[in-house]
């Protein structure tokens, strides 16, 4: 790792903790829920990094983590664009879907234990959905696998 990586991981991670604090506040996390969605480092750890940034103090956190808190704010941002209103955003993500991309679960779950893939695959979504491409054609949900009845020869 070069010194300039190290110094921008500096840079952006006292500010980047600070907002993921404010939208896990916002999205109603507890402290086990925020440490699972920042890679799940020792609460002690947590806890330190917390009270460095929330002091303005230097703080430095592993890659992993600052991509953890860039895709929870591209979430944020995504939320916010699709729903005007903070109780549908929220209602949204707190509740379980039945399409191909979430299986029952709800995004929060995906975000919270789905580790990184489950983070990138609830802004991915979220991102296509800003950009019109979800929702067109055939209903996410609508697919109906063939079964041996379905089959027949002639």
């Amino acid at each position: 790792m070069t010194d300039f990586e190290i110094i921008e991981r500096s840079r952006l991670s006292g500010p980047g903790l600070r907002a993921f604090a404010k939208i896990a506040d916002l999205w109603g996390l507890d402290e086990a829920q925020r440490i699972a969605t920042l890679g799940g480092p020792d609460q002690s750890t947590y806890c330190n990094w917390v009270i460095r940034a929330s002091a303005l103090d230097a703080v430095t956190l592993p890659q992993d983590t600052l991509i953890r808190i860039s895709a929870t704010l591209g979430i944020y941002k995504a939320l916010q664009c699709l729903f005007s209103d903070h109780a549908q955003a929220l209602e949204w993500l707190q509740s379980s879907h039945r399409g191909a991309s979430f299986q029952g679960n709800s995004p929060l779950d995906l975000i919270v234990h789905g580790g990184q893939d489950g983070m990138m695959k609830v802004r991915r979504y979220l991102d296509g959905w800003c950009e019109g491409r979800v929702g067109q054609g055939v209903p996410e949900d609508s697919f109906v696998p063939v079964t041996e009845e379905d089959i027949t020869f002639e």
